[in-house]
């Protein structure tokens, strides 16, 4: 599954130094004015999964292969950005590829960084971005609404859901809330999707701090979180500076750096963990000699969906699929010793897949 999150904020926010710690180059220009980034710069990311590494110690994999998500740095957006301020619409239009959005917001003072706005206030930052990706719409919607209106009239079926739908948008945005608010029928879920709205996408909200306030955040980032629950969005804190520093160095080094900061893993970690979640996914693998590879499921796939994402042939003709839970394979040191405990199961069809299930498929 091709995932992809748009890191958008203010000038100056650390959307950038978060950009180059998440793909660990310098691509993302971090300089201290606005618009440093003018095109999208995009990079794979693999998503932290130590469970892999303990298969593959158990099965002597060669390779491991993490599912993986894209970040897409979007050029810092300004008030009037939906008006073609600092080139808005363009940076707007990149955030409509996307499958969610990662808000970043500046909770950290630095007297030698400036802010857009000449203040530190990490609600009206969000405020700002979010506005201006409600009124984006809003005009999108608008430029619309009459023509689908007239096909509607005429007896078009797929007019007159679009009708309905953009109804249903329209009601929230013209009362200063997102698109997200809105509730979709699954049926109605793919034509929801085709109205490309900037403000239905997923949200999350990043608290970017000081060094000093890393592991447990400060009074900034709590507001943030705050906003966050009340908007039904997902929030996570983390210095993109200290982990712009971790990014260089090695495994063993970045340990004892997270060591002395009193940190048990990289704030980049949670941060992808969340945007996975974020996106209603999760992960099974498969295991043998050759790797140990984790496969990108959204929670409630069936076994033929979760094997159709490794050729759609296996999902044609799927027969039954093998399985066995992580803790068992784990527990018993491999496949063998779990067939033989009688944990290794055969699912059929309407079996659904559970988040580290371990799975072999049979296919015609």
């Amino acid at each position: 599954m091709a995932l992809k999150v748009a890191i958008v904020g203010l000038p100056n926010v650390g959307k950038s130094t978060l950009f180059n710690a998440l793909t660990k180059t310098a691509a993302a220009q971090a300089a201290n004015y606005p618009f440093c980034t003018i095109e999208p710069n995009t990079g794979d990311v693999a998503v932290p999964e130590p469970r892999l590494e303990q298969l593959a110690a158990i099965a002597g994999s060669k390779d491991i292969i993490p599912s993986r998500i894209t970040f897409v740095d979007i050029a810092g957006l300004v008030r009037g950005a939906s008006k073609g301020e600092g080139l808005g619409n363009q940076f707007l239009a990149n955030i409509r590829d996307c499958d969610a959005v990662a808000f970043v917001a500046r909770c950290f003072v630095d007297d030698d960084i400036t802010h857009v706005e000449n203040r530190i206030d990490p609600i009206s930052d969000l405020d700002i971005i979010e506005t201006e990706l409600m009124l984006a719409d809003l005009e999108s919607l608008e430029k619309r609404v009459v023509n689908v209106e007239k096909k509607a009239k005429g007896g078009d079926k797929e007019a007159q859901t679009a009708l309905r739908l953009i109804n249903m948008a329209l009601t929230p945005l013209r009362a200063g809330k997102p698109a997200r608010v809105v509730k979709v029928d699954k049926e109605d879920e793919k034509a929801w999707h085709m109205l490309q709205l900037l403000t239905s996408l997923p949200a999350l909200y990043v608290a970017n701090v000081d060094e000093a306030s890393a592991d447990k955040g400060n009074e900034l980032s709590d507001l943030v979180a705050k906003r966050a629950a009340a908007d039904n969005a997902k929030s996570v804190v983390i210095s993109a500076k200290i982990d712009s520093e971790l990014a260089v160095l090695d495994p063993e080094e970045q340990a004892e750096f997270l060591e002395g900061l009193g940190l048990a893993e990289p704030g980049l970690n949670r941060l992808i963990r969340e945007a996975y979640a974020l996106l209603g996914l999760q992960s099974y693998f498969t295991v043998g000699p050759k790797e140990a590879r984790a496969w990108t499921i959204p929670v409630g796939a069936t076994a033929p969906q979760a094997a159709g994402v490794i050729h759609t042939d296996f999902e044609k003709g799927f027969i039954r699929a093998e399985t066995i839970a992580f803790d068992d394979f784990v527990a018993l040191k491999g496949e063998a010793r779990a067939r033989e405990a009688g944990k290794l199961r055969a699912e059929g069809k309407a079996y659904v897949v559970k988040d580290g299930d371990v799975m072999n498929f049979l296919f015609n």
